[in-house]
């Protein structure tokens, strides 16, 4: 993707010069007023940079790098001003977070000099967004492919719990989504300290011993202790140890963004306990929405319209050779020694298919599942087959 630059003036001749010498090493747009500049980010964003000047009729540089601080985030911002104001200089850097403060006339040489200096900040921010949010959630996303191996039930309801929230992240337009998936995906981390038996009973609904209670209750910390040693998931790890009860108002000095992972994780799995106990997803969204009225009601309002697999997919039997990656398992998939391969609702993945032709061949499970297919990927599947 090239990385954009927008320059921001009321100065139609100061634009016209910034673009005309700087035109053969950046790719420069340039936008007249503040909301000018905000139209282009919705219609040609993301910007690598935006340098704006502090005095414009109507929306300032000020509140212009303001809100473009949140939309997205890792944009550099400069501002360019003929006002060399102490005051107003600190006033513009708190506010917006500038990256660097320029002084009117700015000549073409320091101007590319800062815009250079200005991209490379962006590449080291947009790195280590790319480190998070796609290497380490896909180790970590390996990881939990692993241990669904070791208890099936358990992380098949961290996937089913995952692709939830993933729906209502999206829906609710939450920054960095990935973190409350990754959190949902290691949500029955601990899990793997209990025995199958207990893991399974507590999802049948079965009354636990009280030793049993006490450490199927425990999970979400050994999860915290486990993940809290890893840098940068923290957070993460703080969501986690608090997905089965409220975060009572004003309790520790954790971040919105963690508290509020924090309970979407504690809902989401609510629901999945409602949803795989029988109970519709519209009457399963109502009841929680009644027992939380504080919280988001765009997040109940998401719920309704969640189950991609009641509306969008048909449900059919597949041979196990015909497999493919993102079909749902309708069915638990059971040795014929009666132990637990694949629990209902996990999605079928490389490892998962890999798994199935394994104990296929040597005869130890039937040779078809019921899967639901989504539309995407019937589509794909008829148009390789010469379906209409």
């Amino acid at each position: 993707m090239p990385e954009l630059i927008l320059l921001v003036d009321d100065d139609r001749n100061i634009l016209d010069g910034y673009r005309r010498n700087l035109r053969g090493e950046f790719l420069i747009d340039v936008a007249q007023s503040g909301q000018e500049a905000l139209g282009l980010l919705d219609s040609k964003g993301p910007y690598a940079v935006v340098i704006s000047d502090m005095r414009m009729p109507g929306m300032d540089g000020i509140e212009l790098l303001r809100r473009v601080k949140s939309a997205p985030p890792e944009t550099v911002r400069v501002m360019l001003t003929g006002n060399a104001e102490t005051e107003t200089a600190i006033e513009a850097i708190n506010e917006g977070s500038i990256f660097r403060f320029l002084i009117k006339p700015c000549s073409k040489e320091m101007m590319a000099k800062t815009i250079t200096a200005a991209l490379m900040q962006y590449r080291l921010i947009t790195a280590e967004k790319q480190l998070l949010e796609q290497t380490l959630s896909g180790c970590l996303h390996v990881l939990s492919e692993v241990l669904s191996l070791v208890n099936p039930t358990a992380f098949g309801r961290a996937e089913r719990a995952r692709r939830y929230i993933h729906h209502v992240v999206t829906a609710m337009k939450l920054g960095n989504p990935w973190q409350y998936e990754v959190a949902a995906i290691l949500s029955q981390l601990g899990c793997v300290t209990l025995a199958a038996e207990t893991i399974e009973a507590v999802y049948r609904g079965d009354t636990l011993s009280p030793d049993e209670q006490a450490q199927y209750d425990a999970h979400p910390k050994v999860a915290h202790a486990l993940l809290s040693k890893i840098p940068r998931l923290e957070p993460i790890a703080w969501m986690i140890q608090h997905q089965d009860r409220p975060v009572p108002p004003g309790e520790g000095t954790e971040s919105g963004d963690m508290r509020t992972g924090a309970e979407i994780l504690r809902l989401i799995l609510e629901y999945e306990r409602l949803i795989h106990r029988g109970v519709s997803r519209t009457e399963s969204a109502h009841q929680l929405s009644m027992r939380n009225r504080n919280f988001s009601q765009k997040f109940f309002e998401a719920l309704v319209t969640l189950d991609p697999n009641a509306e969008d997919s048909e449900i059919r039997k597949c041979r196990i050779e015909e497999l493919t990656p993102g079909m749902i398992l309708q069915e638990e998939v059971r040795s014929t020694t009666g132990g637990l391969l694949v629990s209902r609702g996990q999605e079928i993945t490389p490892t998962v298919i890999f798994k199935l032709k394994n104990f296929y061949s040597r005869r130890a499970i039937a040779g078809e599942v019921c899967v639901s297919m989504p539309k995407t990927t019937l589509s794909f599947v008829k148009s390789a087959s010469g379906q209409n």
